[in-house]
This record gives C-alpha cells, sequence and structure tokens, in this order.
C-alpha cells in the first residue's frame, strides 16, 4: 500500500503485490514471563506469566483490578514493569513505547477509547503511520483504500470524514477496532472490543477472529462477558489480585467454573426469572410524539414508577440518542414529556437532575468522570446542586462518610477516596460513574450500557442495586446491547430506525426474541 508503511519491514503483510490477501504461513510465539508491577506500594501484577502460540486465541480474565489492562499496557509499551521479561519467539524483547511494540507487530484495541475526538475517522486512522513520502505526508488516497478493506473485513462501513466526537460510541468502537487492524500484525490485543456491541455486531468480530487466526494471527482477548470468551478463546488464563491462579482449556470450563476461578468462590449468576416484584400503576414518566430528526422519530413508551424499563435495539437505532434527549444533553424538537403529572422538558443534564432525572452515560471517561478529580470529588458532583433533595453546600465530614458508603456499598477498589478516578481500573470508574448519579437520589434512573467493563462479580452487586432502587420506587430506563441482562426489567422495549416499534414484558424479552424483533420488518412484528 503505497504511502502508508508499518512501523517495521520486518513485520510480514499479508497481501499479494496484487493487493490479494494470502494466508501467512507462520505467526510468532509471546511469552510475559515473571511480570511484576507496582503503583505507588499497590501492587497490580505479581511475578505474573502468560503464553500465546500463533494462531491460538488465549482469554485473559479476572475482576476489576486483577491486572489485565496492567498487563496488556505493559506489553503495548505504555507501561514499564518493575521485573520480568518478555519474549518474541524466543528471543528477549525489550517494548520500552508503543512504537517499539508497532515494530514487533504487536496491534491493540485498548479497553478505553484512545481516540482524538476532534479528528475525522480518517485522521485517527492515520495516527502513527510513516509515509514514504516527502515531509511525511499521508497518502490519503491508500490509507482509505485500506479502511476500507478492513471495513470489508469487519462487514462494517465506518464514517471517515466525520469528527469522532459526533459518532455513536458504538462506532467510535468500531474505528478504534479498524485502526488497531490496519497493520498487518503478528498479535492483536483486544480489550472488551464488544462492550457496545450487540450480538450481530460482536458476531461479525468472531469472524474477523477466525481469519486472523487462520492466518497465524495470535490474540489476546479480554471480555467480562464470560459466555463470549468461552466460545471464541483456545485457552483462558485467570488473574486474581495480580496473580495467575490458573490457565485452563476453554472447552474444560463453563460460565459457573469460569466465574468461580475469577472470584473465588460460587457467585450467583444472572438467570431468567421475568419480571423482578411489581412496579406502581403511576406513570411517572410520559413521552409522547419525542422527536430530533434525522435521528429520532415521534417517540412514545411510558415508564411507570418503580418499574425497570429495558431499551433493546441495534447500533444506530437511536437508543443512546433518545436517553441525551431525555436529560437535555441534545434539544428535541418535537414531542412532550410529563415527569410526576407535570411538564418537563430539561434544556441541561444539570436542569434534569435537579428534576430527579439521570444519565449514566454509556462512555464514562468522556461524559462521566471528571478523570483528574478524585473518587470522592466525582462521587459528590450529580448531587451538588440538587436542591430539591439535599442542600448545596459542600460539606466535607458528610462528603467523606457518603464516599466511604458508596465506595463499600460499590466495591470500588482504591487506596484512598482521594485517589485521581484515572488511577482506577476501567471497571471501578463505571461503578463511580454509577455511584456518583445513585447518590443523587433520582426519580428517574437512565443508565446506558451499565455493566460496560465490569466484572461477573460485580455486575451481580450492580443488578441488585438496580432492583433496590426500582424497591424503593425509583424508575430505571435500562439501555443495553448485552440482551440477556435485559431479563431483570419488568418490559423491554424495541428500538429501530429512531422510533420505539414495540414491547415485550420480562419474562418473554429472551435474547433470541430481541434479536429476532430488532430485524423484523414492521409488519412482521407481533409485539405487545
Amino acid at each position: 500500500m503505497s504511502g502508508v508503511q508499518p512501523e517495521c519491514d520486518a513485520v510480514p503483510d499479508t497481501r499479494d503485490p496484487a493487493g490479494a490477501r494470502q494466508p501467512r504461513r507462520h505467526g510468532v510465539s509471546l511469552a510475559m514471563e515473571g511480570i511484576s508491577k507496582q503503583f505507588g506500594g499497590a501492587i497490580a501484577l505479581d511475578n505474573a506469566s502468560i503464553s500465546l502460540a500463533p494462531g491460538r486465541v488465549l482469554g485473559l480474565c479476572g475482576a476489576n483490578g486483577a491486572g489485565k489492562s496492567t498487563l496488556v499496557r505493559i506489553l503495548a509499551g505504555a507501561e514499564q514493569a518493575d521485573s520480568g521479561r518478555i519474549l518474541v519467539d524466543g528471543r528477549e524483547v525489550r517494548i520500552d513505547s508503543p512504537r517499539a511494540a508497532t515494530a514487533l507487530g504487536l496491534s491493540f484495541v485498548h479497553q478505553e477509547l484512545n481516540l482524538v475526538p476532534k479528528f475525522s475517522g480518517l485522521q485517527n486512522l492515520a495516527l502513527g503511520y510513516r509515509s514514504t513520502r516527502p515531509l511525511g505526508i499521508i497518502d490519503r488516497r491508500a490509507l482509505r483504500a485500506r479502511a476500507d478493506e478492513v471495513g470489508e473485513m469487519l462487514g462494517y462501513r465506518i464514517t471517515l470524514d466525520v469528527p469522532v466526537e459526533r459518532l455513536p460510541v458504538a462506532e467510535r468502537w468500531m474505528v478504534s477496532l479498524t485502526r488497531g487492524l490496519m497493520r498487518p500484525a503478528n498479535l492483536v490485543a483486544l480489550d472488551e472490543p464488544t462492550a457496545s456491541f450487540t450480538a450481530e455486531e460482536a458476531e461479525r468480530l468472531y469472524r474477523v477472529i477466525e481469519q486472523l487466526t487462520a492466518a497465524g494471527v495470535g490474540i489476546l482477548y479480554i471480555s467480562h462477558r464470560l459466555d463470549e470468551v468461552l466460545q471464541v478463546t483456545d485457552q483462558i488464563c485467570v488473574l486474581r489480585n495480580g496473580t495467575v491462579v490458573g490457565t485452563y482449556e476453554s472447552d474444560s470450563l463453563d460460565v459457573r467454573a469460569l466465574t468461580h476461578h475469577i472470584v473465588g468462590r460460587e457467585v450467583e449468576l444472572l438467570e431468567r426469572r421475568g419480571p423482578v416484584g411489581a412496579p406502581g400503576e403511576r406513570v411517572r414518566l410520559s413521552v409522547r410524539g419525542l422527536g430530533r430528526p434525522p435521528q429520532i422519530h415521534g417517540v412514545d413508551f411510558d415508564l411507570r414508577e418503580g418499574e425497570i424499563l429495558g431499551v433493546a435495539g441495534l447500533v444506530g437505532s437511536g437508543r443512546t440518542e433518545i436517553a441525551r434527549l431525555l436529560v437535555g444533553a441534545d434539544s428535541a424538537t418535537s414531542g412532550t414529556m410529563v415527569l410526576d403529572g407535570e411538564p418537563y422538558r430539561a434544556r441541561t443534564p444539570h436542569q434534569a437532575i435537579r428534576r430527579g432525572v439521570c444519565l449514566v452515560p454509556e462512555e464514562r471517561r468522556s461524559q462521566g468522570l471528571v478523570l483528574s478529580g478524585s473518587i470522592e470529588d466525582n462521587l459528590q458532583m450529580a448531587a451538588m446542586g440538587a436542591s430539591r433533595r439535599m442542600s448545596a453546600v459542600y460539606r466535607p465530614r458528610a462528603a467523606r462518610r457518603i464516599t466511604k458508603s458508596l465506595i463499600h456499598r460499590f466495591g470500588i477498589k482504591s487506596r484512598s477516596p482521594r485517589d485521581p478516578v484515572h488511577s482506577l481500573s476501567g471497571g471501578n470508574q463505571q461503578k463511580v460513574v454509577l455511584g456518583k448519579y445513585v447518590r443523587s437520589e433520582p426519580s428517574v434512573l437512565i443508565l446506558d450500557e451499565p455493566t460496560v467493563g465490569v466484572d461477573v462479580g460485580a455486575r451481580a452487586d450492580i443488578y441488585r442495586i438496580i432492583t433496590e432502587l426500582a424497591g424503593t420506587g425509583c424508575s430505571v430506563l435500562m439501555i443495553s446491547s448485552d440482551f440477556d441482562e435485559l431479563a431483570i426489567c419488568h418490559r423491554v422495549i424495541v428500538v429501530r430506525a429512531g422510533t420505539v416499534v414495540g414491547s415485550v414484558d420480562g419474562a418473554s424479552a429472551t435474547k433470541s426474541r430481541l434479536t429476532e424483533l430488532c430485524f423484523a420488518r414492521f409488519d412482521e412484528q407481533e409485539i405487545t
């Protein structure tokens, strides 16, 4: 591909001069031996070792803070291990920068979206490439052609010419995934790659993984979706508190056994059980004709007091856009909303919070957290100024007491409430966002992908908290790409092309049924 080269000529390409993709004849092996890492006295990794053979998929599982992402960041050259060594094809290598990792043919799709928000998709894909043209000028035509080729492999054409901050989170993930696959690679590390994907998008990724492994590429696969890990991987390495507790053949495990290895004890798994309790009869929030073209068109639904209402839909269906209209992050151009019998339309999220309507956003880093702020500061933000229930005056002693209570309630792993949020694992950051809005005591809580990056043990805690909130009369709107977790809902509405096309009761909202309804033609749907 003229003008776009990998960082090192030694990295093999899988295309012949005519541009056709050819099978890789062999791959490379990877071993990380005795890796240890501390952050300010806190042990992140303790003598951890993993190995990955060519054309194999190794799952990396563990609770939040177990050390998975730290291990990947060390492999990527973003962090340096305190001790241990990395071997590629039996040869010890030094990876002291992302450029060094790229030179070895290592490619990464990290859990957090490391994109430049103001850059277009194409500009983000160009980052890190060297050009053969003078003055470092990127060959845009060749870059676009390669992006289209990867998009064809993914079965998804990403938007290249729009700033990524304008794209839905799922499409930003596609940009990040595409960037990770742009260069020929010996190993690809995928950290929570399907976090915002529906089953159909995830299946596309699985097919890509099959293509890569058939060509000899090794895959390091990190996900809290354990059924997905069992399906995709050949082996699974489990970490607990920075230590490898074992490496297992995937076909020797089921979800319950894997959960036991991860947590170290039996954990109650979410099982289909239909509605939980019974919601009140009173309508808490009524939405009629809500619209903001071209994404949202005439949305109608009612949310009752104490109800958990699920929202199912494919990427691009308008799920997140509806949530943003409800809290005033975007302005509706048509329609009405009634909250507790009174007209409601928030112009800003702050106004929504003051009326008791809170949104836990899908993208925590850019929308839900001040990363440089402390855990305590972040947990107090939504409550400050919500004077409908409490004083806006900040009381340090009370704040510390409430912060410690929330840290315990949500199982946030930290050394101190004053730790900066950026020092936490992704899953623990998610818990801080959820705790922040629960702290404000909302009457309507909107959850957009509430368990993204959250480990299996903490998921059970989050489901318990959601049902407890509903039991106190809080109304919950729960958006999720993981249709299985909508089992805790009383009802699930199905969103397609920016409108609600119907609903099913919780007992009938199986993964297969919801997937069927998301793809069915409108005149074929039989939704109650």
